[in-house]
């Protein structure tokens, strides 16, 4: 009778729980979550470090924001939800790249009336505007507005309020565009979600740890 007891089937590693530690996922759970807002404030740091260029900024967000999915991906053990933090991703990216340009306007710029007075675009297919100012002195301003598509671009005539950065660092925007709390409404929104799909994943990729749910095939689940 012992030896037939004593041949019965060992089950898988894992889908008897034994081999996953409930604190091994949460210390996993809680490293992503501070990693999203390690992110998310380092890109908003470079931003404010780079004013009045972009492009830094937006790559070093765009590769923290895809590691943070792969790292989503690991712990979840599952592609759905990596795909849709595509969403908070974006408004973590544009929150964090435009919230320091907008900042500094609203704390030095310097606000004007103006009237466009010419269109770099006029009469061409460019639908990048660089408009020629004049300010209520009636002087041309130096520094043009920049207005990038066709879809609600101002005409050359029309009148509008500016912030310009008296120390050049950020480029003129529109005034009633500049909406510093805006931006830092979308980054912190878009970090909690960050924070919420991090402790999804984790909950859920201990789950499926433990029942052994851990195939390619089952990955894409």
């Amino acid at each position: 009778m012992s030896g037939i007891r004593g041949s019965g089937t060992t089950p898988p590693s894992g889908t008897d729980g034994s081999a996953v530690a409930p604190w091994k996922s949460a210390r996993r759970t809680a490293g992503l979550a501070v990693f999203g807002w390690a992110s998310a404030a380092a890109t908003t740091g470079v931003a404010y470090l780079t004013l009045g260029s972009e492009v830094v900024p937006i790559v070093v967000g765009f590769l923290l924001c895809f590691v943070f999915a792969v790292l989503l991906l690991l712990l979840h053990r599952a592609v759905w939800l990596a795909v849709l933090s595509a969403v908070p991703s974006l408004f973590v990216l544009v929150g964090s790249v435009q919230y320091a340009p907008e900042a500094a306007l609203e704390q030095r710029g310097v606000r004007e009336h103006v009237v466009l007075v010419a269109d770099t675009a006029a009469g061409t297919s460019n639908n990048n505007h660089r408009f020629t100012l004049r300010g209520s002195d009636g002087k041309e301003l130096e520094e043009k507005l920049e207005f990038n598509g066709d879809a609600w671009a101002p005409k050359v005539g029309d009148r509008l309020d500016v912030m310009r950065d008296p120390e050049g660092a950020v480029p003129m925007e529109q005034a009633d565009e500049v909406d510093a709390t805006g931006r830092l409404g979308g980054l912190v929104g878009g970090t909690v979600t960050w924070t919420l799909m991090a402790v999804l994943a984790g909950w859920r990729g201990h789950v499926r740890r433990r029942r052994g749910r851990d195939s390619p095939a089952d990955q894409l689940l």
